[in-house]
């Protein structure tokens, strides 16, 4: 009996499964790593008597670290290959947890905070090639569920620091524990990722940058790509920081409701990533990123415009079901230029994340809060600027239009 042409192999099927789980477990590994030290911040503070500013430094340490760690990641994936690079990243994260919960002091808690910047900017690479590597050689989409996972593995982080903390204040026992549940995860993933980057000899692959000195110089799509990036990340990663303070400030909230603009946003963006693959199959990942991109912009803009507390949220809703998908088309479209271009794009991404909140900041202390979330609504509509320059593929290898 013949397999219908839409409908995988049961083989191809398996083993598109037993990956996707694999590179999974690496997402997941990001997300929990980060949750578990974030949660245990108040304890690091205390324990190394430090001020609100010393702690500021410090996650500005982490983030410095991904943001420049760009020539060291494109030169490791060139060398490693992804596989290889996502294992001894996740390992590396891993151990600097009990590292970070035995640092004796202020400066070199800074050194491992720099360092897991670093490896969190060579497993976000490396996780996020393989699973542009999935799609291509399976001509299925995949990149938006394993965004997902991430996610979960910090909400997974999280409830575990919870319950820890109900067992004992240290960080010592908490973080060796979390530094266990991390080698099994990568035990769970290595045999099950690509030991390519692409299966095959990756004759679609797209050729690396020109270097300059070593470094290897972008070319305009891959700009384009960084940009869209830079802006999905500022709308993300600002919208979560500054929600709950524009309600309050803006709209009197109570201390329980200030915090729903957050909740409403990250659980839009899971629901969409978990449906969004379907989306980018249906539609292609351009379509999804312009009219996604444009929903978060427009969306936030006439909640401005509108004011009061119920169409604020439906605001929120908007950007987070609209940029929840930017993220892993533009990963996608960047593994296609290369290892390079992904490290570039994954580098820029990071400090957009960075520089985001504390940008809105400056805006809404010169200008108020309003305007602050309006730079926001902007920063959405300019992903879709962007995207409209980019040369979106589909998975199946076919150009989508423009």
């Amino acid at each position: 009996m013949n397999t219908p042409p839409h409908i995988a192999p049961a083989p191809a099927r398996d083993r598109f499964r037993r990956t996707l789980l694999g590179i999974a477990a690496l997402f997941c590994v990001l997300g929990f790593q980060y949750a578990t030290w974030a949660a245990r911040l108040p304890v690091i503070k205390a324990r190394l008597g430090l001020t609100e500013a010393e702690v500021g430094l410090l996650l500005m340490a982490c983030g410095v670290g991904a943001a420049v760690s760009f020539p060291l990641v494109a030169a490791l994936a060139r060398r490693l290959g992804s596989r290889r690079l996502a294992l001894s990243s996740a390992l590396f994260l891993g151990a600097l947890l009990p590292a970070l919960a035995a640092a004796p002091d202020y400066p070199i808690a800074l050194i491992i905070m720099f360092a897991d910047g670093v490896g969190v900017g060579c497993l976000n690479v490396a996780m996020n090639a393989q699973g542009a590597a999935l799609e291509a050689g399976h001509q299925r989409t995949a990149m938006a569920r394993l965004h997902a996972t991430f996610s979960a593995g910090s909400l997974g982080g999280a409830l575990i620091a919870s319950g820890i903390t109900a067992v004992t204040p240290g960080v010592t026992a908490h973080f060796g524990v979390a530094a266990v549940l991390i080698v099994l995860l990568v035990a769970y993933a290595w045999p099950r990722l690509l030991t390519e980057e692409r299966p095959g000899e990756r004759q679609d692959a797209q050729p690396q940058a020109r270097t300059r000195r070593g470094v290897p110089m972008p070319t305009r799509v891959t700009i384009w790509m960084g940009l869209a990036m830079v802006f999905g990340t500022v709308t993300e990663g600002a919208v979560n920081d500054w929600s709950a303070l524009y309600m309050k400030d803006t709209f009197d909230a109570s201390p329980q409701v200030a915090p729903l603009g957050i909740a409403v946003v990250s659980v839009m963006m899971v629901l969409a990533r978990l449906f969004a693959d379907g989306w980018r199959a249906r539609w292609g990942d351009g379509r999804v990123v312009r009219a996604g991109s444009l929903l978060a912009g427009a969306g936030l803009a006439l909640a401005l415009l509108a004011g009061g507390l119920v169409p604020t949220l439906i605001g929120f809703a908007c950007v987070g079901l609209g940029i929840a998908s930017v993220t892993p088309c533009v990963y996608v479209a960047a593994a296609r230029q290369g290892s390079d271009a992904l490290a570039l794009v994954a580098a820029m991404g990071t400090t957009g994340l960075l520089a985001g909140p504390p940008i809105i900041g400056f805006i809404a202390s010169a200008t108020g809060l309003v305007w602050g979330m309006a730079a926001i609504a902007v920063s959405a509509l300019l992903v879709h600027l962007c995207a409209t320059r980019i040369h979106w593929t589909a998975v199946t290898g076919e150009r989508l239009p423009t």
